[in-house]
């Protein structure tokens, strides 16, 4: 069920237009994240939604009423706002802070009551702030703040909650408990969640959908693996990233790809054999490290594959899911006769890239320098029947130098070329 409905609206600050066409839907019980750059419009859709700015043009729709239809006091029964500066000036005890929450309940000069109390005490149980409730809010971190600061939220017992970079300015530690509660209010008290951040990753982990800004307008909505590609965040941020799956949770993690633009000539030419998302580590820090880079045999969508372009890197390519073929082994066998020295990442071996291994064969009877990085033991990665653990050990007595970091490669290498 569809609990906000922005539709088409328009803001600007005077006359500079600062959102322009903006329309999308929020469901109810949904944890929905609005990224973007510095400058287009995250904020702005906040402030608009939460009644701080008026739009020029458009509709914006709480449980199918006009929200600006709405009188201050209803609206503030049904969505919270957390800001993002949570500065307070005066010396306001936490309790008083979070009972502050309950001014939409209460009438002209009335008091807190029993209930009102009541409400403050779980809105602290629930934030982890209930020991903090004597203290003075302008004597506790920035983080314990940013908790008071959401209870005082919790407090008018809103369906929506709306918070604007929550996590900013806040070390590692508090960012993740004040997201764990942000998720476990929305998991288990069906909290509708919109929130702006400037952390693309955690935006990833936590957030059900994901809108991105640029401009003024939604240049992508979805999933987190549908917004959170590549090409979007070139596009959008102009940052050459690497996209890969959590490693625990599946979802998207994004990883910037720095690029040193070396002013002197390369220092050697380098071939890789990776794929499956392997070798995209390696393949930055070679570059990083001044090396002519190519690599190879690697499936057209593969992680890899996908870094190699982002570097510029020359590869030998197929088709995906599909074995390696004539041509393309033997575009990796020129590129291999090409190179200085080669590398083999600690890759899974099938029937679909052996020949991977009986490239590097014919690399080490050319007395090319093959250094092996070995960061898990073959027999885990060897679903072939034992044929691609025959050719790496063969390998091995060839005289490829089998290293366990990828630091020490490049130590190595340093001494090859």
């Amino acid at each position: 069920m569809v609990v906000l409905k922005v539709h088409d609206i328009e803001c600007a600050y005077g006359s500079v237009r600062v959102l322009n066409g903006v329309t999308f839907s929020i469901e109810r019980g949904g944890f929905t994240g609005v990224i973007g750059p510095n400058g287009s419009g995250k904020s702005t859709v906040l402030r608009c939604i939460s009644r701080v700015l008026k739009p020029v043009r458009g509709s914006v729709f709480l449980d199918e009423h006009n929200l600006y239809g709405l009188s201050a006091l209803e609206t503030a029964r049904k969505m919270a706002v957390v800001p993002q500066e949570t500065a307070v000036n005066f010396s306001f005890t936490v309790e008083e802070v979070v009972l502050m929450g309950r001014s939409p309940y209460l009438g002209r000069f009335q008091a807190e009551g029993k209930r009102d109390f009541e409400v403050a005490a779980r809105a602290m149980e629930l934030t982890n702030t209930g020991y903090l409730a004597d203290r003075l809010i302008t004597a506790i971190s920035g983080g314990e703040r940013q908790k008071v600061i959401i209870a005082r939220a919790l407090a008018q017992e809103p369906e929506i909650i709306l918070l604007d970079e929550p996590t900013s300015h806040l070390d590692i530690n508090h960012q993740i408990e004040i997201m764990n509660l942000l998720q476990r209010l929305n998991r288990e008290g069906g909290l509708t969640v919109i929130s702006v951040f400037h952390d693309l990753n955690l935006a990833s982990q936590y957030c059900d959908d994901l809108i991105l800004m640029q401009n003024g307008a939604i240049f992508a909505l979805g999933k987190p693996g549908e917004v959170l590609t590549a090409g979007n965040i070139k596009n959008v941020y102009g940052a050459d990233v690497l996209v890969k799956k959590h490693p625990v949770t599946g979802r998207p993690t994004v990883m910037p790809l720095a690029r040193v633009q070396q002013k002197n000539k390369p220092q050697g030419r380098v071939h890789v054999v990776c794929g499956g998302g392997e070798g995209a580590v390696m393949l930055a820090l070679l570059v990083n490290h001044g090396y002519d880079v190519t690599a190879g045999v690697i499936n057209a969508g593969d992680v890899d594959w996908e870094t190699a372009r982002l570097l510029g890197i020359e590869t030998a390519e197929e088709a995906p899911f599909c074995l390696i073929s004539k041509n393309s082994h033997e575009e990796n066998i020129r590129l291999i006769k090409s190179a200085d020295a080669c590398i083999m990442v600690s890759i899974p071996f099938g029937r679909g890239n052996l020949k991977n291994l009986e490239a590097l064969s014919l690399a080490c009877d050319w007395g090319k320098p093959v250094l092996v990085l070995e960061e898990r033991d073959i027999g885990e990665r060897d679903f072939t029947g034992g044929q691609a653990g025959q050719i790496y050990d063969e390998l091995k007595k060839k005289g490829a130098v089998v290293l366990k970091d990828k630091h020490e490669i490049l130590k190595r290498l340093k001494n090859i070329i």
